[in-house]
C-alpha cells in the first residue's frame, strides 16, 4: 500500500514539472497576446490653425510735439474727431513771433540800404582809381565794405526766414490724415517742444497694423514650406483677427512683413499682418490674437493617444506581422491638441496601435 502511494506521488510531480516547463519554454518563445485598438492610416486634408498674441496700432500714430513755446490761445479740433492732412489743430500764442518777424523785415531793409550804399562807394572808388584819384588802399577797403554789406543782408535775410517758420509754427496742423487722441492741454497752457506729453496724437487708422512674435522654430518651418521668406508673404493664406473680447473681426488680413532679425533675449521675430479698418471698429493700442491657417493636403493624421513622446521624440507603434514595431516619425509643428499631422515615418495603408500606444510593449502580439 505504501509503494503504490509513493508511485502516485511521483507521477505527480513528474506531471507538475512537465507543465512547468512547458509554461517556461512558452514564455520564453512568445510574449503573450494583447488587445488594442489599431488603425490603417489614410491620407486626408487637414487644416490647422495657429495662433499668437498681437498688438493693433494705427498705420501711423504721430505724437504731435509743438515746435515753439507760448501758450495755447485755441483748440480747434475735439478728442476722437477725424481730421485731414494740414487740418489746423492749435493755435499757440503769435504776438512774440508776429514782433520777431517784423523785426526781421526791418533788418532786411537796412541791410539792403548798406549794400546800396556800400555799392555805390565801390563804384565811384573804382572810377576814382582809374584816375589816380584814390589809392589801392581806398579801392580795397570799399570794396571789403560792399561784400561785408551784401553779407550782412544774407545773414538779415536767413533771420527773416527764421522768423516767418517760427510764426508758421504756431499754428500746429496734422501730418497726416486720422482720428485725434486725446488732449492733455487746454486753452491757456504753457507748452514747449520739452513739455513730458505730446498735445495729441493723431492715428491714422484707416488701415491698421497688427503686430505679433514667430519662434524662431515657426519661422524655419514657415520659410521651410514656402522655400523662402519672400515666397513666404506671397502665398502666405489669409489671417483672421480675434478681439480682446474673443470675437473674430469680420474683415481678413495680410501678413506684410517678417523682420529678418531674431531677438536675442526672446528668440523671437516680429511680424506684421494689415487689416482693413473702414468701419473704424479696431483702435490703436488695442490687443488681440492673428489666426494663421495652414492647410495640408494628402497628408497621415493620427490621434496624440497613438503615439508616445520620449523627450524630443515621437513614436508609434506599428503592427507587423501581428507584432507591435515601434517607428519614430515626424509631425507639423502645429496642432490641434487632439491629432498629428504625420510628415515622415508612416505611409497610407500602415496599420497601428491607435490607442493606448504608451502600454504597448516591443514586440508584443497586438490581436
Amino acid at each position: 500500500m505504501i509503494t503504490g502511494n509513493r508511485k502516485w506521488m511521483r507521477l505527480m510531480m513528474l506531471v507538475g514539472c512537465t507543465a512547468c516547463l512547458a509554461s517556461c519554454k512558452q514564455a520564453q518563445g512568445e510574449m503573450p497576446m494583447s488587445t488594442y485598438e489599431t488603425m490603417t492610416v489614410a491620407t486626408t486634408d487637414k487644416e490647422l490653425t495657429a495662433s499668437y498674441s498681437a498688438t493693433i496700432r494705427g498705420r501711423q500714430d504721430i505724437d504731435i510735439y509743438p515746435q515753439v513755446s507760448g501758450t495755447i490761445e485755441r483748440l480747434c479740433v475735439t478728442e476722437g474727431q477725424k481730421v485731414r492732412k494740414g487740418q489746423l489743430l492749435f493755435v499757440i500764442d503769435q504776438v512774440p513771433y508776429k514782433a520777431a518777424l517784423n523785426t526781421a523785415l526791418a533788418n532786411v531793409e537796412a541791410a539792403e540800404a548798406a549794400v546800396a550804399t556800400a555799392e555805390l562807394t565801390y563804384n565811384s572808388n573804382k572810377e576814382l582809381r582809374k584816375q589816380n584819384v584814390v589809392s589801392d588802399f581806398t579801392l580795397r577797403t570799399s570794396e571789403n565794405s560792399y561784400l561785408t554789406a551784401k553779407a550782412q543782408l544774407a545773414q538779415a535775410k536767413a533771420q527773416e526766414v527764421n522768423a516767418r517758420n517760427s510764426l508758421s509754427y504756431t499754428e500746429v496742423k496734422s501730418p497726416s490724415d486720422g482720428v485725434v487722441g486725446s488732449l492733455p492741454y487746454r486753452v491757456g497752457a504753457l507748452v514747449s517742444s520739452a513739455i513730458a506729453q505730446p498735445l495729441t496724437t493723431v492715428s491714422d487708422n484707416s488701415t491698421m497694423y497688427v503686430y505679433f512674435s514667430m519662434t524662431e522654430n515657426q519661422l524655419l518651418s514657415l520659410t521651410r514650406e514656402y522655400g523662402d521668406m519672400d515666397e513666404a508673404l506671397k502665398n502666405m493664406p489669409e489671417v483672421s483677427l480675434q478681439l480682446n473680447d474673443k470675437s473674430t473681426y469680420d474683415k481678413k488680413g495680410r501678413i506684410e512683413s517678417i523682420s529678418g532679425v531674431i531677438d536675442r533675449q526672446t528668440g523671437a521675430v516680429t511680424a506684421r499682418a494689415v487689416f482693413d479698418n473702414s468701419s473704424r471698429l479696431l483702435h490703436s493700442g488695442a490687443s488681440g490674437s492673428v489666426v494663421i491657417p495652414s492647410t495640408y493636403k494628402d497628408c497621415i493624421v493620427i490621434p496624440q493617444e497613438a503615439t508616445v513622446k520620449l523627450q524630443d521624440k515621437i513614436l508609434v507603434y506599428k503592427v507587423v506581422d501581428g507584432k507591435a514595431t515601434s517607428t519614430l516619425i515626424t509631425v507639423a509643428s502645429i496642432n490641434d491638441g487632439r491629432e498629428y499631422i504625420v510628415l515622415d515615418g508612416l505611409t497610407a495603408g500602415d496599420e497601428i496601435v491607435a490607442k493606448g500606444a504608451g502600454l504597448v510593449r516591443e514586440g508584443a502580439q497586438v490581436k
